[in-house]
């Protein structure tokens, strides 16, 4: 997605340069400040970062790219795809210093997707005045104008607003580091569940393992793609498609938004009984049990 983030800029007619990161690596926060030490004359106007990459399961560092801004003294601004960790992976806007996030109520709000969901600081605000780029879905100045009187300059998804009312308050009566930990324990349940099973994670840093989905590698010989239609078609178990390069090479288990210990467990016994129907050699019951022993505290 960090791709897509790119491809929507380079439509706009701007020109990007791409830190290009092998698929299961995080966002490079060195190689981030080398290339704006190398920017003296301050040219390059933003950096574009995924937080939590939901192609690869991986997610990156912000603080340590605010930092990386930092230490280089470059006033780019600092925009953050946050659509796949808001709400379920700690996001702190302005303690990390971003400028602008994205979100959508599709994941960890828990809602259809169907709305853009957006906070920019003060810096992002005025660069936005002074820009000269063409644009029309990226102009805020009617949608804060009119904000100011409880409006939209628009016909706004009023039944998403009631829904995003209603998981507001679900989260705020979980209380939102509990949400933070209960996404870490599933998460950990899950990859161990994926170990035991004799499989691969797609992200090789164990500090950048995101707790909101998990990319797991298809052993030599066989095809993601089958075994997701086979889990789709036997077992009406929805899984995650590999993108981009990882294409028929990877699956992705979510577990984000509404989701608990059970909603957990049954999808890794429907992903055990589907590799096991695919030929894949894997024990039944293997990652259900290594699940099963960490959520009880047993390992």
């Amino acid at each position: 997605f960090s791709t897509g983030f790119a491809r929507t800029a380079e439509a706009y007619g701007i020109e990007v340069e791409r830190i290009e990161v092998e698929y299961g690596g995080g966002a490079p926060a060195d190689e981030v400040e080398r290339r704006l030490r190398m920017d003296s004359a301050h040219q390059l106007r933003a950096v574009l970062l995924v937080h939590n990459e939901t192609s690869t399961g991986v997610t990156s560092n912000v603080a340590a790219v605010r930092a990386a801004l930092n230490r280089a003294k470059h006033p780019a601004l600092l925009l953050v795809d946050a659509v796949s960790s808001l709400a379920s992976i700690d996001f702190r806007f302005d303690e990390w210093g971003v400028d602008v996030a994205l979100t959508g109520p599709q994941k960890g709000l828990m809602l259809p997707p169907g709305m853009a969901i957006l906070a920019a600081s003060e810096k992002a605000i005025s660069a936005g005045e002074k820009a000269r780029s063409p644009r029309a879905y990226w102009d805020w100045r009617p949608v804060l104008e009119r904000n100011k009187r409880g409006e939209y300059p628009y016909t706004p998804a009023t039944m998403l607003l009631f829904g995003l009312e209603e998981a507001l308050r679900m989260l705020n009566e979980e209380g939102l580091e509990n949400v933070f930990r209960r996404h870490a324990r599933l998460g950990e349940a899950c990859r161990r569940a994926v170990r035991a099973l004799g499989l691969a994670l797609l992200c090789r840093d164990p500090t950048q393992y995101s707790n909101t989905l998990t990319a797991v590698v298809m052993p030599k010989g066989f095809d993601s793609d089958e075994l997701i239609r086979l889990a789709y078609r036997r077992l009406e178990l929805s899984l995650g498609v590999g993108l981009g390069a990882v294409k028929g090479r990877v699956f992705r288990i979510g577990h984000l938004g509404g989701v608990n210990e059970l909603d957990l467990l049954g999808g890794l016994a429907g992903v055990e009984m589907a590799l096991a129907e695919l030929g894949v050699p894997v024990t039944l019951g293997a990652g259900l049990g290594a699940a099963q022993d960490f959520l009880l505290g047993r390992s």
